[in-house]
């Protein structure tokens, strides 16, 4: 064999970055798209011997404001607090940036909402919060202050709905299943294994048998849902006195066995057929955990179980991972109506954009994403024409370029396009972007502590910042819909 000699190793090496330069050179900065989720990239030439400065927002008077205005609502004697709240809200700039936005001031999209909360001063009613999103809510994340705080404003106390098979962990529910359930969802996909669109209110529903004819010389199979709560998610959130099971689709009756704490409490059955049934099972006091376990030749389509008290506020959390919000008219609306019309929705929340985001090249298909939504906005309004409709736009989304993150460049004219549809189905807005600080503001959360290192979801520390902003601006606005109602009854 030759001798490789010195030059010849040296001589190597710069012909290789010679032509590794040259090719980065003429490589297109920003990549390749290989598929919509995954694209070449290839370094500059140039950031081997120069560096980017990090771009960095000063977040501090936002971070402030929410601190200041967390104090205010544990302890509305916190004089300090007030007084602090008060003078970051002097600065114009952060008191726009923090507000519900509406097409035209004269308008009140919250009205719907604004009126059922006044009344239930006088009235026990119940009255439904939905927040559908992506993963950034997963997880119980924002929708729980704002259930928090809701009750303990308006009366009510549980979690609300849940799936028989969360996707994530919720803080103050915990649960378990045995191993022969299935999910089914239609959210991000529908699934191919169901043969209809009654998909329910979370847009996916759970069995523990697949689908398949059912004869009677058919096995009986059982399954068991567990479910315990505590009081991390705060005092309501345990409180509950009364579970209702939503199901339908069966081809059979399901005997149902439910455990209160370890002891049987209740022995009952699921009919069979419909699309639309509800099993109640009450309650003298709120157990730590409750079982139901099943038994049946065929499983019921599990829409999901809410857990409730008497009266008041619920707010339910249908973090939706994968979801990009445009699957509502895949749905049977009709069956979805009848959640609807039964829970006695008052306020949608629709949180949607970055599932969006990284398949989004340029403006037009963030023009053709916003009339996406807008078409699932309309449809939902026309089931639900007594609910008011609250839109949240994206939250800064960070990108790799060369040593440092920046914001998506396509994440403010997704926001623009949101916030159309918003205003065009006569809906609020909340511009959580803005909120945060605006452009490469996720960088400065991140820092912070308050999102985390993808650069995309907001840690439970930040969900809990961004969620006392959202909150106080709906209530700022609700005080103002109280002063109008009595100057107008004058």
């Amino acid at each position: 064999m030759k001798e490789m000699k010195p030059f010849h190793v040296l001589l190597f090496l710069l012909v290789s970055m010679l032509l590794l330069g040259a090719a980065g050179y003429f490589f297109p900065r920003e990549g390749i798209a290989v598929t919509a989720d995954f694209s070449i990239r290839f370094p500059d030439p140039a950031s081997f011997f120069t560096s980017k400065e990090q771009k960095k927002v000063d977040i501090s008077k936002i971070i402030a404001l929410a601190d200041a205005e967390e104090k205010v609502l544990e302890n509305k004697a916190d004089t300090a607090a007030e007084k602090e709240v008060e003078k970051i809200e002097a600065d114009a700039e952060v008191q726009l940036i923090t507000n519900v936005q509406y097409k035209n001031k004269e308008d009140v999209p919250l009205e719907f909402f604004f009126d059922a909360l006044q009344k239930l001063a006088t009235d026990n009613s119940t009255i439904r919060v939905l927040h559908y999103g992506d993963s950034q809510i997963e997880g119980d994340r924002i929708s729980d202050y704002l259930r928090l705080k809701l009750q303990t404003q308006f009366g009510g106390s549980g979690p609300g709905f849940i799936s028989a098979m969360p996707v994530a962990i919720s803080v103050g529910t915990k649960q378990a299943w045995s191993d022969n359930w299935d999910r089914y969802t239609i959210f991000t996909m529908k699934d191919k294994r169901v043969k209809h669109l009654n998909y329910g209110i979370a847009g996916g529903f759970c069995r523990f048998a697949p689908y398949k004819t059912v004869y009677d010389t058919s096995k009986y199979q059982n399954a068991w849902l567990r479910v315990t709560t505590n009081q991390n998610g705060g005092p309501k959130l345990a409180t509950y006195n009364k579970i209702k099971l939503f199901y339908g689709g069966a081809q059979r009756k399901t005997s149902v066995d439910f455990y209160e704490n370890g002891v049987l409490h209740d022995i009952d059955s699921l009919a069979s057929g419909g699309t639309f049934n509800i099993q109640t099972f009450s309650l003298k006091q709120a157990p730590s955990n409750f079982e139901i376990k099943f038994k049946g030749k065929d499983s019921p389509d599990i829409y999901g179980l809410s857990l409730e008290g008497d009266g008041g506020v619920m707010v339910d959390n249908f973090g939706l991972r994968g979801s990009s919000g445009t699957f509502f008219n895949q749905l049977n609306l009709l069956h979805l109506k009848q959640f609807y019309d039964y829970l006695n929705v008052k306020l949608i929340i629709m949180q949607f954009g970055g599932n969006a985001l990284p398949s989004i090249k340029d403006s037009l298909q963030s023009v053709n994403f916003g009339r996406y939504l807008q078409s699932q906005i309309v449809s939902i309004r026309k089931i639900a024409p007594g609910a008011s409709v609250l839109v949240i736009g994206p939250a800064d989304m960070s990108i790799k370029d060369g040593e440092n993150y920046v914001t998506h460049p396509q994440l403010e004219n997704l926001r623009d396009a949101i916030r159309r549809a918003a205003f065009n189905t006569n809906s609020a807005f909340f511009d959580m972007y803005d909120c945060m600080g605006g452009k490469n503001s996720m960088v400065s959360w991140v820092e912070a502590g308050i999102a985390a290192k993808d650069y995309i979801h907001f840690s439970s520390g930040g969900a809990r910042k961004i969620a006392t902003l959202l909150y106080t601006s709906i209530m700022n606005d609700y005080t103002k819909h109280l002063e109008k109602t009595v100057t107008s009854s004058r």
